[in-house]
């Protein structure tokens, strides 16, 4: 536990003892709920799990052929969801001219999601006759996804304001065609990880700054819980995850055979096109 969260922890205790605690009930649940998190945290980072998620894809090595993964891997958790009876909601997109992505991000709204999908977190590797390659020959790519929960307030996880650098552009694709181009797409760097985000899903300048730091938050919780579990391991983790060969959590081979293998549980699925149709719950049990 970082000396920040056991501070924190120590602070609310304090203020828990105190005769005036409940006078502001609501105040109170929300400290009562803040602690019990923090040390859940403490005790392996399972208060997080019951949260929403927020799920990043991002094409790594392979050119088109990884963006065009990326929108596999798009298409597959779309479909998990919807059999799930989940919600997603799309909150930026880069997309190519073929209709991959070089990443998108998007929102899985309900309880406990996170805790559902946190193990598809990794680099996944694709392995076919490329699409793109007139000479048909086979090719690997790679992909990137990224689960964090979803922070419903900021100061569930306080970041100074000097550690931020906030830029502002205007918005595009669905729902940003400003007719008066305001700049309301936002990007947010946070300084000392270089950990960033990019959102122009809202409305306005000021929600699309509110969800990028719930973003920021889950991208510095995932980091801290990363680091956490490295470290109780004896391994040292990289600020940035390589996505290329040797990294990879998952494989997906569509030739010269076809078999779906996690490499951290040695689960084996040979039907390819039921696991990219949103077949995944074998790898989500197994882990």
């Amino acid at each position: 536990m970082s000396e920040e969260s056991k501070k924190r922890i120590e602070e609310i205790e304090g203020l828990m003892q105190q005769a005036d605690f409940w006078l502001d009930k609501e105040k109170a649940q929300e400290l009562v709920k803040e602690h019990k998190e923090l040390k859940a945290t403490a005790e392996g980072g399972v208060g997080y799990d019951s949260k929403e998620a927020i799920i990043t894809i991002f094409a790594g090595a392979g050119g088109d052929d990884a963006e065009d993964f990326a929108n596999m891997l798009y298409e597959m958790y779309q479909k998990y969801l919807k059999r799930q009876g989940m919600e997603s909601y799309l909150i930026h997109k880069n997309e190519n001219d073929h209709g991959g992505f070089r990443n998108i991000t998007f929102e899985i709204r309900k309880k406990g999601a996170y805790g559902e999908l946190k193990s598809e977190s990794g680099v996944h590797r694709l392995v076919r006759i490329s699409p793109f390659n007139a000479s048909k020959k086979r090719h690997t790519s790679f992909a990137m996804v990224e689960v964090i929960p979803k922070f419903e307030k900021v100061n569930e996880m306080p970041i100074p304001e000097d550690e931020l650098n906030i830029e502002f552009a205007r918005s595009s694709g669905p729902g940003g065609q400003n007719v008066n181009k305001r700049e309301t797409s936002v990007r947010i760097v946070h300084i000392p990880t270089g950990l960033s985000v990019h959102v122009e899903s809202e409305r306005s300048q000021a929600q699309n700054r509110e969800k990028g730091m719930q973003l920021l938050s889950g991208k510095l919780f995932k980091l801290r819980e990363d680091e956490r579990i490295a470290k109780e391991k004896g391994m040292y983790i990289s600020k940035t995850t390589k996505v290329e060969w040797g990294n990879q959590i998952r494989s997906y081979v569509l030739h010269p055979y076809k078999l779906v293998k996690d490499h951290r549980t040695n689960v084996e699925v040979h039907d390819t096109e039921k696991v990219l149709a949103g077949g995944i719950e074998p790898f989500l049990k197994a882990n």
